[in-house]
């Protein structure tokens, strides 16, 4: 069974999810400030990144396990369990369900998308801080991510009511087990965790 080690404990992690409003000088200004998880696509953006997470093994199946990444790799598990077999640097934990927050390292909650499922992995990781970007929850104009659309036949629509709801479910158990997350995103809706400027979350960073 895969489990998630407590490599960072008590260090600051910066989340990079695929919003419309993350951009290359804020990924740029984390590097070397703070531990560092890339969600799908941001990974270009972040090479370099410690991790590389994403839930959806179709997006996976587009990248084929993306080789050029050399950091750490995780997923969730869904779909047919022999395609992960495709990609063995791929450490695929159990999905324990939708909703609130999976205190075994065996297992994430999905958070029914990447970017809350990426939360979750932090904690595992052992991060007391934890700071989002790109965690717009909303299209600019008719852009749903920072590169634009996802190649066919990726999703590109996503029901962000729902997203945000599953997030608000979080909160509590985060609390209680001494996580502060801090929304950095440029645009967000995602109201449910407390609010910052990136530049002041980095000032307090311990990496």
């Amino acid at each position: 069974m895969t489990t998630v080690s407590k490599l960072w404990p008590g260090e600051t992690a910066v989340l990079l999810g695929c919003g419309p409003s993350l951009t290359r000088e804020d990924v740029e200004s984390v590097r070397g400030k703070a531990r560092v998880i890339a969600i799908n696509t941001s990974h270009e953006l972040a090479p370099w990144a410690d991790v590389l997470y994403s839930s959806d093994l179709g997006w996976w199946r587009q990248v084929n396990g993306a080789p050029g990444f050399t950091g750490l790799k995780y997923a969730v598990h869904s779909g047919t369990g022999r395609l992960w077999k495709l990609w063995p640097d791929v450490q695929v934990l159990a999905n324990t369900g939708t909703d609130g927050l999976e205190l075994k390292p065996h297992g994430l909650r999905t958070i029914r998308n990447s970017g809350g499922a990426a939360i979750n992995l932090a904690m595992h990781f052992g991060a007391r801080r934890i700071l989002l970007l790109g965690y717009d929850m909303g299209r600019r104009g008719r852009q749903a991510h920072w590169f634009g659309d996802h190649p066919n036949p990726l999703r590109n629509a996503s029901p962000y009511a729902e997203f945000m709801a599953s997030f608000a479910t979080m909160v509590k158990p985060l609390r209680t087990q001494g996580v502060t997350v801090l929304n950095c995103s440029r645009e967000t809706a995602l109201r449910c965790f407390q609010r910052a400027t990136l530049a002041d979350a980095l000032s307090t960073a311990v990496a």
